[in-house]
Parts: C-alpha cells; sequence; structure tokens
C-alpha cells in the first residue's frame, strides 16, 4: 500500500477536528437549551456518535462510497462491497500513491455522517424521548443521510449530473435542515412555548461550542479537499472570512432591529456563516466568501423568526440557520463559482458560465431537501405512533434530564440567605457579635 504521508497526516488531524466539532455542538445546543434540559441534549449528539459510527462500519460506507452492480440501482445507493469495512484495510485511495489509506477517508466522511444526525436534535430540544431519538437515528442515516451521500459525492445520479457541494451544504446542512423542520411537526411545540420565556441558560456554553465548531470547520471544509495543496488553502480561508463576516452581519441586524448586539446573535451568525460557505470554500474566490458571509448572516438572522410566523418549534434555530443558510451556499455556487475541478461541472454565471449549473444548484437543495422532509416525516410518525417520539407533560415539565437520565446538569449545592453555598448541607449565618 502506497500513500502520501503529508496527506495522511493532515488528513488524521482533519478527521479529528471534524469529530470534535461533535461535541463542540453539544456544547452549542446544550447552552442555548433551559438547564433543566442540558444533559438530555447533549446526550442526543453524544448518542448520535453511538449509532451512526456502528452503522457506518456495518454498512454506511458501502451504501454511501462503493458501486452497485446495477448501473440503474447506482444513481440511487452504492453497493455491498465495504460491508464491515474488512475490503478497506491495507488499501489506499489512489493507486499512485498520492493518497491515504482507504480507512482514513472512511473515518473522515464518517464524521460528516455523525454531525448531521446530531444536528437534527436542535429542533425537538426539551421534549424528545431519548429511546426514540436513538431509533431515529440509525433509521435516518441509514435511508437518507447514506444515499443522499452517494447522490452527490459518491456515484450517484446528482454527481453525475455536475452538482456542486465541496464540503456538505446539500449533504449535510440542507439534509439535516429539512429532517429538523419534519421532526419539529410530528412532536409538536414544547409546553408553554410562546407563553413562557425559554432563554438560553448558559451563554458561555454557547460561546464555547461555537468556538469549537469553528476551530472544527477548518477540518471539515480544508479536508474535504483530501490532499494538501491550493485548494485546502483557499477552502480553509474562505471559511476564515465567511464566518467572520456573517458573524458580523447577524450582530449588525440586531443592532439595527433591536438596539443591542448580543453574544448568542455572534454565535448564530458565525455558525451560519460555517454553514453558508460549506458547499462553496473550495470553489470561490476570497472576496465571493466574504459576498456570501454577508447574505447568510443577514438573512439568517431573520429567518430564525419564520418559526413564529408559521407556527412551528424549532427550538434552536436548526431550520433558520442550517436549510436557509445550506442553499443560500449552495444556489451561491450558480453564479460565484470559480474553480469547479469536475470536468461535468461549469462556473457560475458571474464568471461566464451557462445558466445550467444554477439550475443544478437548485435542484440538488430541492431533492435533498424534499426527500429528507418527506422521509423523516415518515419515521417519526411511525416512532411516534408505535413507541412515542414525545415525554409526557409531566416529564417535560419536571426536566427530562432528571426523569430520563437521573442526572441533573448542576448540583450547586445548597444555597441560603446568607449567601454561602454548600454541598454537605446547611451552612448557618455568622453570629452577630455584639461591639
Amino acid at each position: 500500500m502506497k500513500i502520501d504521508g503529508g496527506t495522511t497526516a493532515w488528513m488524521l488531524v482533519a478527521t479529528a477536528m471534524v469529530l470534535l466539532m461533535t461535541p463542540g455542538l453539544a456544547l452549542f445546543y446544550g447552552g442555548m437549551t433551559r438547564a433543566k434540559s442540558v444533559l438530555n441534549m447533549m446526550m442526543m449528539s453524544f448518542g448520535a456518535i453511538i449509532v451512526v459510527t456502528v452503522a457506518w462500519m456495518l454498512y454506511g460506507h458501502s451504501l454511501a462510497f462503493t458501486d452497485n452492480a446495477s448501473s440503474m440501482i447506482n444513481n440511487v445507493v452504492g453497493g455491498f462491497d465495504a460491508l464491515g469495512l474488512q475490503s478497506l484495510v491495507d488499501t489506499a485511495t489512489k493507486a499512485d500513491g498520492t493518497g491515504m489509506p482507504s480507512l482514513v477517508f472512511s473515518a473522515f466522511q464518517l464524521t460528516f455522517a455523525i454531525i448531521t444526525v446530531a444536528l437534527i436534535s436542535g429542533a425537538i430540544a426539551d421534549r424528545a424521548k431519548f429511546g426514540a431519538w436513538m431509533l431515529f437515528g440509525v433509521l435516518w442515516v441509514t435511508i437518507v443521510y447514506f444515499p443522499v451521500a452517494h447522490w452527490v459525492w459518491g456515484t450517484g445520479w446528482l454527481n453525475t449530473m455536475g452538482i456542486e457541494d465541496f464540503a456538505g451544504g446539500t449533504v449535510v446542512h440542507i439534509n439535516a435542515g429539512a429532517a429538523a423542520l419534519a421532526l419539529a411537526l410530528v412532536v409538536g411545540k414544547r409546553q408553554g412555548w410562546r407563553k413562557e420565556p425559554m432563554r438560553p441558560h448558559n451563554l458561555t456554553l454557547v460561546l464555547l461550542g461555537a468556538g469549537i465548531l469553528w476551530f472544527g470547520w477548518f477540518g471539515f471544509n480544508a479536508g474535504s479537499e483530501l490532499a494538501v495543496d491550493g485548494t485546502a488553502g483557499l477552502a480553509f480561508m474562505n471559511t476564515q472570512i465567511a464566518t467572520a463576516v456573517a458573524a458580523g452581519a447577524w450582530i449588525l441586524v440586531e443592532k439595527l432591529r433591536d438596539g443591542h448586539s448580543t453574544s448568542l446573535g455572534a454565535a448564530s451568525g458565525a455558525v451560519s456563516g460555517l454553514v453558508a460557505i460549506t458547499p462553496a470554500c473550495g470553489f470561490v474566490d476570497p472576496w465571493a466568501a466574504g459576498v456570501i458571509g454577508l447574505i447568510a448572516g443577514a438573512v439568517c438572522a431573520y429567518a430564525v423568526g419564520l418559526k413564529y410566523k408559521l407556527g412551528y418549534d424549532d427550538s434552536l434555530d436548526v431550520v433558520g440557520v442550517h436549510l436557509v443558510g445550506g442553499v443560500i451556499g449552495a444556489v451561491s455556487l450558480g453564479f460565484l463559482a470559480a474553480y469547479p475541478f469536475l470536468d461535468q461541472q461549469s462556473e457560475g454565471l458571474f464568471y461566464g458560465g451557462g445558466i445550467g449549473q444554477l439550475g443544478l444548484q437548485v435542484l440538488g437543495p430541492i431533492a435533498v431537501g424534499g426527500y429528507s422532509f418527506i422521509v423523516s416525516w415518515v419515521l417519526g410518525k411511525i416512532i411516534d405512533k408505535t413507541m412515542g417520539f414525545r415525554v409526557t407533560s409531566e416529564e417535560e415539565v419536571t426536566g427530562i434530564d432528571i426523569t430520563t437520565h437521573a442526572e441533573t446538569g448542576y448540583d450547586l449545592g445548597t444555597i441560603h440567605a446568607s449567601g454561602v453555598t454548600s454541598s454537605n448541607g446547611p451552612v448557618p449565618a455568622p453570629k452577630k457579635v455584639d461591639a
């Protein structure tokens, strides 16, 4: 097995960075929930790591990245040549020695599947049964994510047509956002939604999570080049530019609209920029990355309010950030793509390309988003009708952390009128001493 040492080293690091994004997402989402649900929210991300890893090892890589013997079926889903990953041992991605071990490539792609499932959980915070979520996760990644990854990144029908998706705007974010909308409709609104305050309980966790996501996203985007070259450098720089500009755009919208800029807005804006640049990072010039970030930050800042107008409870704004941001990034390539690297792809309209690429960049989100929404709604309904997807009203009001996991996120002891805190029982206030 001949491999390139530099490429392999970088991809090992990039894979670890992308895997770290899911615990980062757990912190980001956990801080945005109420204190009584923080552990459950974080457990949903860690649960995604568990079920997706097992499914990927058994059959996921095979369905996404091998070819099916039937050319017609191969348009939709891959074959069974890599079941259990055994056939990948001691093989490389390129025969000429310029690639990496096949298992490193597989591990990198696994981390994308993991975080895609974890992203969905934000739409149903505070109210979903943990067992139902785990079952949904393994069914969804099998029926939706693996085929969609094959469509776009394997040898499926969208790839054959020439869709551009450098690192997952369509496969990851539009896919997850559409599924999140479907589950929010199936599970229903939280108790007291729009009647009780449901503010984030710990914005420091939100900012820490956003920072980890920002860091890991360099592996997510630059790693998707699968090599150490100029395109990886372009993707790296574009990721930074779009994210910073989007964060600035979001807090500027807040300032003009609400009179103040918030830490939650800065974190959410950064994520919206990360989402939007994901499909475009290796295809566009740095100035275009700034434009994409500007549009994403401003539009998503308004899009998160759609749930109040349309009446769906997307708890942590998965739809407003990931679905909307993913669409912005995907469609922008129809205008701004400057460096397509597949024969069937073309530049965007601003670089002399035709209308065909723009049409394809619109088709991808419609096809993937529509498929994901329909299948997610059906899966959610089946689970809801059989084992129930939602906890009882009493469990939700009490707090899903204690009722589901028998734990609480914070054990700060007993706080007394004296202001003294102890985990070992009451601490008497100091006695008054007469002068």
